[in-house]
């Protein structure tokens, strides 16, 4: 009885590793990196920026970039210190609504756009 139980045990550890191997691949081939790492982005040049950085500089912002009228390529919570970035905008362009456009810094095309006054679900739109 006690192997039984060990196997099922084993199996359970197994199948659980694999769900969580498998939640932590990226979704899609999307052109979006997400870093978690603060040293990384304190150094990153405006050219190496693409069309699209977003780092957050406060505790965290939920951050929504999809293309106008269509496809969601990003809906998540970010964390201070993290960041992502598009090297490009697809045809049609991005619209992005950040939650809390004082805990985040924006650079459009290698170029800061301070948003930080703005009100809570903060939209702009970027052309393709």
């Amino acid at each position: 009885m006690a192997i039984v139980g060990a196997v099922l045990l084993l199996v359970a550890l197994v199948a659980l590793g694999g769900y969580f191997l498998y939640r932590s691949l990226p979704s899609d081939g999307a052109s979006v990196s997400a870093n978690a790492s603060g040293a990384s982005s304190d150094g990153e040049e405006p050219e190496n920026m693409g069309v699209l950085y977003v780092r957050v500089i406060g505790e965290s912002s939920n951050v929504f970039v999809r293309i106008p009228g269509g496809d969601v390529l990003h809906d998540q919570v970010i964390r201070q210190g993290s960041s992502i970035t598009y090297a490009e905008a697809p045809e049609g362009g991005l619209e992005v609504t950040i939650e809390d456009p004082s805990a985040v810094e924006v650079f459009v095309n290698g170029n800061q756009r301070d948003i930080s006054d703005r009100s809570e679900g903060y939209t702009f739109t970027i052309d393709g």
